[in-house]
């Protein structure tokens, strides 16, 4: 944060020798008053401006900084779609205040696109025994895609979504999984949970630390995705949904005519319809009092907690996923990961998995 901020009292040539520090960077600096608020904005484009007007170098930086400059306070009600909207006016440095005006935090949004108010698990406990002989001694959220394992490619998704509380549940294997976790992936400091038996899809949620409030991402870690979390977060809050459940399309072509019948008689006649359904894509948003009320005695997988959700009135809804969505559980799904990820790699304009 300290790059980019500067003293309002400061010379021009000094708030210089700062922007050019930040050359090939986001070159704008905050600029602060005396006590520490926040005073204004300064780029290369401001200086070249003072300077216009007859400015010297070394005139105080509060005589060419903009005063008029957009933020978020700490207690917006809804961070979220202000961000949202900030990025979208094009804005890429984006400074919290608390209530003096003090600076909280910089948001580079070329970085960390959103800060969603969620923590996130991911399930990483399985054996993986349809990948074996890959799996027999890696666990297969550590199996590398593109250099890197599959599992870094959702933290550092997480992480660019602004959500910095991530938790990873292991069994399968646990030690490598905390050992891969001993730094920092995406600079996040991963937590690992150790499963004392196998707990089922989400079963091991439970373990984790939920706070009563809130919501909790949580997801399968050997999935390659380009979902965007703000989106499906969004669209979770407006539904004021208990459960929202990532969903992929799928369709399935039937090769002959299909009679739309009423009795014995034939209605009409459809010629090779194609039917497409919603399938469950392991990524869910959850209440956090319905995981911290999961079964502590007995295995529990995702699908038992919607149906009893359903069953008891709860709201679950879905959310379409539009880009790329893969379930690395057979050996050619890896094999097709992997050249994806070449081809994205070898393609700078196209979207990245992270």
């Amino acid at each position: 944060m300290k790059n980019h901020t500067i003293r309002q009292s400061a010379t021009i040539i000094e708030a210089l020798s700062r922007l050019n520090d930040l050359s090939g960077g986001l070159m704008t600096l905050l600029v602060t008053a005396p006590d520490g608020s926040m005073a204004g904005t300064l780029t290369d484009g401001d200086v070249r401006r003072a300077l216009l007007r007859g400015l010297s170098l070394t005139s105080p930086v509060e005589m060419a900084m903009k005063r008029d400059y957009r933020f978020i306070r700490k207690d917006d009600p809804d961070t979220v779609a202000t961000i949202r909207r900030l990025r979208q006016l094009g804005l890429r440095l984006i400074p919290i205040l608390d209530d003096n005006g003090h600076i909280l935090r910089i948001i580079d949004t070329s970085v960390t696109s959103t800060l969603l108010p969620l923590r996130a698990i991911l399930m990483a406990g399985g054996k993986g025994e349809r990948l074996r002989p890959l799996t027999l001694e890696t666990p297969k959220p550590l199996l590398p895609v593109g250099g890197r394992a599959i599992i870094d490619h959702n933290i550092a998704s997480l992480a660019a979504a602004g959500i910095d509380h991530i938790s990873v549940t292991v069994n399968y294997l646990a030690e490598k999984i905390e050992q891969h976790f001993a730094t920092p992936v995406a600079g996040v400091s991963v937590r690992c949970i150790r499963e004392p038996r196998q707990l089922g899809t989400i079963g091991s949620a439970l373990l984790c630390d939920i706070p009563p409030e809130g919501q909790t991402l949580v997801m399968n870690s050997d999935l390659l995705t380009t979902i965007s979390f703000e989106d499906m977060y969004i669209h979770h809050a407006a539904e004021q949904a208990d459960i929202t459940i990532a969903a992929i399309p799928y369709s399935i072509p039937v090769p002959y005519a299909i009679l739309s019948t009423e009795g014995s008689r034939v209605k009409a006649l459809e010629e090779k319809p194609s039917y497409t359904y919603y399938a469950n894509a392991g990524i869910y948003i959850i209440s956090n009092h319905l995981l911290r009320n999961l079964p502590s005695d007995e295995r529990t997988d995702a699908t038992d907690l919607i149906d009893s959700v359903i069953a008891s009135g709860g709201k679950v809804t879905f959310y379409p996923i539009s880009g790329t969505w893969i379930d690395i559980g057979t050996p050619a799904d890896y094999a097709h990961a992997c050249q994806l990820m070449k081809h994205i790699m070898n393609t700078p304009s196209t979207r990245t998995l992270e």
